[in-house]
């Protein structure tokens, strides 16, 4: 497919966005894939990264091999991802320190409209696409109401880990974020990362190969077979992982990281007039309610795509 040098700037730019969002414990880079609308082509790219792309790398050559595997599309949106993470999430984790309310609401407007917009796709509302919808919320809530843990990271830890972790990055709605903080892991792998510690990175890394590979086949197939209610439970997974955006959050524990600073461990959803009353600090309503609006409008704008 020929495809023109503007689209791959605007794709290396929805790599960055998934970046971003994929460093925030909570959000889902398979969110703004969807938000994008380039998720069913990842899952399909993806999934062609197997066996049969060896075979015809071996039987045909390298051109046809990175034909087979969308290789521009993959390695463009990769770029655009790794280029984020070292330099865009900075400045997200930035605001999530000091505007963690504001930062919050943003991310709480874009996930309500994506729900919408996914629940659009699905045509008709029956009984099984509602109870799917109701299954991926159920399932989502569940997960963001865990407690996270701290974990001792050995080597099967570390490799589960990025097996797990890079499952949830790919689910819209699901943050893998989220799913290392829960298994203890969220820490050590951004020390890893900072420390550049090639032992650990490298069994993470083909942790997360290992999970691609295998759960994009899955989800392929889902799509291929059951599209509908694939669309369902995945917007299930996003309205349910607005229990994890809600911008206002009260602190019930804290956890000491590397550098021997306090960071949130678990938290709770209260309101606005209770957050001032158990902070002392400003909610910042209309400013929130306007970046809600703001992310959901962004939302319905790319929906028109």
């Amino acid at each position: 497919m020929q495809r023109s040098k503007q689209y791959y700037i605007k794709l290396a730019g929805k790599g960055m966005l998934m970046g971003a969002a994929d460093a925030v414990p909570g959000v889902s880079g398979g969110t703004v894939a969807f938000i994008t609308g380039i998720y069913e082509e990842l899952i399909h790219s993806i999934r062609q990264c197997g066996p049969e792309a060896l075979k015809v790398l071996f039987t045909q050559g390298i051109k046809a091999c990175w034909q087979h595997i969308n290789g521009t599309f993959l390695l463009t949106l990769v770029s655009g991802i790794l280029i984020s993470l070292l330099t865009v999430a900075r400045v997200v984790l930035y605001l999530l320190d000091e505007y963690p309310v504001l930062l919050w609401s943003f991310f709480f407007g874009l996930i309500l409209a994506s729900t919408w917009s996914v629940m659009r796709h699905t045509g008709k509302v029956g009984f099984n696409v509602a109870a799917m919808f109701m299954l991926g919320a159920v399932i989502a809530l569940q997960i963001s109401a865990l407690t996270p843990s701290v974990a001792d990271p050995g080597y099967l830890m570390i490799f589960l880990s990025g097996m797990i972790a890079i499952c949830a990055m790919i689910l819209p709605g699901i943050s893998g974020s989220f799913i290392l903080l829960l298994l203890g892991m969220y820490a050590p792998v951004l020390l890893a990362l900072k420390s550049f510690e090639l032992g650990f990175i490298s069994i993470f890394v083909l942790g997360c190969i290992t999970g691609l590979l295998s759960f994009s086949r899955v989800l392929s197939w889902a799509f291929n077979h059951y599209r509908i209610l694939t669309l369902s439970l995945l917007g299930g997974f996003m309205f349910g992982s607005l229990n994890m955006v809600w911008p206002w959050k009260y602190t019930l524990s804290y956890n000491i990281n590397s550098r021997g600073e306090e960071v949130p461990l678990a938290q709770k959803n209260i309101l606005p007039d209770t957050y001032l009353a158990l902070t002392g600090q400003d909610p910042l309503t209309l400013f929130a309610v306007a970046l809600i609006v703001v992310g959901c409008t962004l939302v319905l704008v790319l929906d028109r795509r």
